[in-house]
């Protein structure tokens, strides 16, 4: 498949973390394959520690030397983001490729600057490249944003410490697009926020990427998230891929166990699973 007509192309990976503090490598991922067609959402589904926020650090730039602390390392197989050779990533190109990459972690609204306001927050990722932006039209994008993630545009003065977790999670969503990114990864992206405004939060994220029309790949392990924001699903357990498509089509007969615990949990939270008729019936 052409890299250009797909965003995010993942080939038979594998993944690893590097030797650290007396530990031995760790393998995270295995033999893992699926692409990203331009502005699909593809969910990510698995328990903890089944490899899903090392793909996602992965794919967003954090790989090979040079990437920092608990960089990843690709030893098998290969990934490519938007043209971009993971495996042969150069700090340069790193750079070039997190300007279009928009990157969401987990528990990503802990990671806010406190000494910030919530203005600066989401605004710091232009001024981190450009610090000559004209202040007025990123006054209006960071109020376009802070608006979009339902946060009233009040807040945009006042610090990370005065919110509380789901507020200060939907400034890291906000901070996350400020860029515009062609490709959006995100790790929980409703971690924390209120059962009673989550709902509108994902229908805001779905019109975000309906204008914007990036890619995106979404990380949850809730079922009902996953099903309502995403066009197929991919599912790890224990770093292999063992589920891929619609959600209905991978939960439907499923044969692994995880994947029966998973249509389960589907069905609990939203009902029974039907599948689709195939076109013309």
């Amino acid at each position: 498949m052409s890299l250009n007509r797909n965003p995010v192309v993942i080939d038979d990976v594998t993944i690893e973390y590097p030797p650290a503090r007396g530990n031995g490598r760790f393998r995270a991922v295995e033999g893992v394959s699926f692409t990203v067609a331009p502005g699909e959402l593809v969910g990510l589904v698995g328990e903890t520690g089944s490899g899903k926020s090392t793909l996602a650090k992965t794919l967003a730039g954090y790989v090979g030397k040079g990437a920092g602390e608990g960089a990843t390392e690709i030893v098998g197989g290969g990934m490519h983001v938007l043209g971009h050779d993971l495996r042969r990533l150069r700090p340069r190109e790193r750079a070039r490729l997190q300007l279009e990459v928009g990157y969401l972690p987990q528990n990503a609204g802990r990671s806010l600057v406190p000494g910030s306001t919530v203005a600066e927050n989401v605004a710091s990722p232009v001024l981190e490249r450009d610090r000559r932006f004209d202040r007025r039209e990123l006054g209006r994008l960071v109020a376009e944003l802070i608006d979009a993630v339902q946060l009233p545009l009040g807040l945009m003065n006042v610090y990370p410490h005065e919110l509380s977790g789901g507020q200060r999670q939907r400034v890291a969503i906000a901070r996350s697009l400020i860029l515009e990114p062609t490709v959006w990864i995100a790790d929980e992206p409703t971690g924390g926020v209120d059962v009673t405004v989550r709902g509108p939060v994902l229908d805001t994220l779905l019109e975000l990427q309906s204008d914007r029309e990036f890619s995106a790949i979404i990380i949850s392990h809730d079922a009902a998230i996953t099903s309502r924001v995403t066009d197929r699903i991919a599912v790890l357990q224990k770093g292999q891929l063992i589920g891929l498509g619609r959600l209905e089509e991978v939960l439907t007969d499923p044969q692994h166990p995880y994947l029966r615990g998973l249509a389960h949990e589907y069905e609990v939270t939203t009902g029974p699973i039907h599948l689709p008729p195939a076109a013309g019936i």
